[in-house]
C-alpha cells in the first residue's frame, strides 16, 4: 500500500471503497482516535507515501462553501487548544507552549501535496474542532479565530501525527452541512458521502505522481 487514508466513521471508509495502493480505515471520531490510527498504521502498515485525512465537514461562515464542495486543506487548525483571556483568544504557542515545530495552532500540510491536488481540489483553511458549531456564535467565533472555511474534528490530529512521523499528509474534505443555529443547519449528508470516493480518485493520480521527497 502505497496511501492511508484515515476517515472518523465506518459510513465515510464504505464511501471511498477498495482503492488501488490505498489503505483505507476508519479511526473513530475526534482527535485522539485519528491521531493513535494514524500512528499504529504507519508502524504497523508502513511505509506509505502520503496519508490523507479524508470525511465530512462543515462549512463556516463566509466561506460561500456549497454543500457537495470539495476541499483540501495547506493548514489543519487546532481551534480549541489554548485559553479564552477578557481580551481575546491565545494559542499555545502565545502562552508559550507550542504544540510543535509550526506556527501557532496551524499545522501544515504537505506543501508538495497542496500543490499536486490545487489544480483539482479548492484549497483552504480547515478547522479542527472537538466541538462542532451548532450555534451562529460558535461558528462566527470559529471562523474568526481561525481564518478557516470548514471545521472537522480529526485533520490536524492526521496531519500531525503523521508530520511526525515524517510521513507527508494533506486532508481531504467534502462539505456535507451548514454549521451556525442547529435548527437552522442544513444536512445532506449521503451527497457528501457520494462524492467523497470522487474526490479521492480525482487526486490519487496526482499524489502518486509527486516525487518522492
Amino acid at each position: 500500500m502505497s496511501i492511508l487514508v484515515v476517515t472518523a466513521v465506518e459510513a465515510e471508509a464504505d464511501a471511498i471503497g477498495v482503492l488501488d495502493g490505498v489503505r483505507v480505515v476508519a479511526a473513530g471520531v475526534g482527535r485522539t482516535n485519528a491521531a493513535v490510527a494514524t500512528v499504529l498504521n504507519i508502524e504497523r502498515h508502513g511505509p506509505f507515501r502520503a496519508v490523507i485525512s479524508a470525511g465530512l465537514a462543515g462549512a463556516l461562515p463566509g466561506s460561500d462553501l456549497q454543500i457537495g464542495d470539495m476541499l483540501a486543506a495547506d493548514c489543519c487548525v487546532y481551534a480549541e487548544e489554548g485559553i479564552d483571556t477578557p481580551t481575546g483568544f491565545q494559542n499555545m504557542a502565545e502562552l508559550g507552549f507550542p504544540l510543535g515545530d509550526f506556527h501557532g495552532n496551524a499545522v501544515p500540510c504537505d506543501a508538495e501535496l497542496v500543490n499536486a491536488v490545487r489544480d483539482v481540489v479548492p484549497v483552504h483553511r480547515i478547522a479542527t474542532v472537538a466541538t462542532c458549531s451548532g450555534t451562529d456564535e460558535a461558528a462566527e467565533r470559529i471562523a474568526a479565530r481561525t481564518g478557516c472555511a470548514a471545521e472537522a474534528m480529526e485533520g490536524a490530529a492526521v496531519v500531525h501525527a503523521a508530520k511526525m512521523l515524517a510521513v507527508p499528509a494533506i486532508e481531504i474534505r467534502v462539505i456535507s452541512n451548514t454549521t451556525g443555529h442547529r435548527d437552522r443547519q442544513v444536512w445532506d449528508r449521503p451527497q457528501a458521502l457520494a462524492m467523497l470516493r470522487g474526490v479521492i480518485q480525482s487526486i490519487l493520480p496526482h499524489i502518486e505522481a509527486r516525487k518522492p521527497a
